[in-house]
């Protein structure tokens, strides 16, 4: 019984009435369960999106949008999802944001944590950067215990790291040679990572407009750059002819120099990968950089800044940088001309030791 009063005056109620509309809202609520199960459809995900909290798959895809914008490198993009695709949202892709925990992360890493560490170390701080999102939104109370999950994993033995495949830079020659007995633009967009040491999605996103052919010169802009500064590539004679016929592969209407397939888009990195795996070679494309890397430190006396200037390396040594403001450009061209010289030897022999 419960006393209310109206109009003045006191008078006893019954719960009778109440509890009516309470056993028929739960009728009709378990009508709409039992129908939604019926049409194969989760209750308990109706009712978390209802509260506006998103799964971790979701909530993935908002991270994804926001923060793909400052992102230069196309293939980390790629993989940012990839990545979770294939090993987070299994386990935890349609757990409410607010229900997942740090057991449930832990044990994605731990599955591939000793034999695939380099890619379990980018899931893991993919997954925080989206549980931090969701506490920032007011979707979860607490962020992950990162430093738990992190001390129960196993430790990654000694050398278990691996290093970008590279081939030997006596290697390279023979290979370039290989290469220039192929005129597809997946060919001339590889010897052009040989002849220039760059990075492999710097080569096939340049444009026609950075390419100076009067002045031997490619200006890559400060955006596609990892360091993110401009960097100007000194072209030798053998890669002005790359890029010279890469003009014969030109498709209307598209500024790439090395074009895809599809109109308006640019050679996929894989195209390049798939020469090298057709060749039987188990080398990477990047690894080519450190080939040339090599080559610098085994077989010339060019020093070593200017071959870390030449890979657009950034100096972390915040001294050394400030008094290396020049670009070497001079120096650079003398060394990228002997290299190509010496990649056009098929016996692989420096033709030329011009040192500054």
């Amino acid at each position: 019984m419960v006393r209310v009063q109206k109009n003045g005056r006191r008078r006893d109620v019954g719960l009778g009435s109440a509890k009516k509309v309470s056993l028929a809202v739960a009728r009709d609520r378990a009508a709409i369960v039992r129908s939604q199960v019926e049409m194969g459809i989760d209750p308990i995900a109706e009712r978390r999106k209802a509260a506006g909290i998103p799964t971790f798959r979701e909530a993935a895809a908002l991270v994804y949008a926001e923060q793909r914008k400052a992102w230069k490198n196309k293939k980390h993009n790629n993989q940012w999802i990839s990545s979770l695709e294939a090993y987070a949202f299994p386990a935890i892709g349609d757990r409410a944001v607010n229900q997942i925990d740090g057991p449930a992360v832990r044990d994605i890493l731990a599955a591939i944590w000793l034999t695939k560490n380099e890619t379990a170390t980018r899931v893991r701080q993919r997954i925080n950067t989206i549980m931090d999102w969701a506490v920032a939104k007011g979707y979860r109370d607490a962020p992950l215990p990162i430093a738990i999950i992190n001390k129960s994993l196993p430790k990654v033995p000694k050398g278990t790291k691996k290093h970008f495949a590279a081939m030997p830079y006596a290697d390279v020659p023979a290979f370039t040679g290989t290469l220039r007995g192929k005129n597809s633009i997946g060919a001339l967009a590889l010897r052009a990572v040989i002849l220039t040491a760059a990075r492999s999605g710097e080569v096939r996103l340049a444009t026609w407009d950075e390419i100076d052919f009067e002045a031997a010169t490619w200006t890559i802009p400060a955006e596609r750059m990892k360091a993110g500064r401009e960097h100007i590539v000194p072209l030798s004679p053998a890669a002005l002819a790359v890029f010279d016929a890469a003009k014969g592969h030109r498709i209307a209407g598209s500024n790439f120099v090395f074009q895809g397939t599809k109109k308006g888009k640019p050679l996929s990195d894989m195209t390049l990968t798939k020469i090298m795996r057709d060749q039987g070679l188990p080398f990477t494309v990047h690894g080519l950089r450190s080939s040339f890397r090599d080559w610098v430190g085994e077989e010339t006396s060019f020093a070593g800044d200017v071959a870390e200037m030449a890979l657009a390396h950034t100096i972390k040594d915040k001294t050394e940088a400030a008094y290396r403001r020049g670009s070497m450009l001079d120096k650079r061209r003398i060394c990228m001309d002997n290299w190509a010289d010496y990649c056009s030897n098929p016996q692989g022999k420096n033709i030329l030791r011009i040192v500054r």
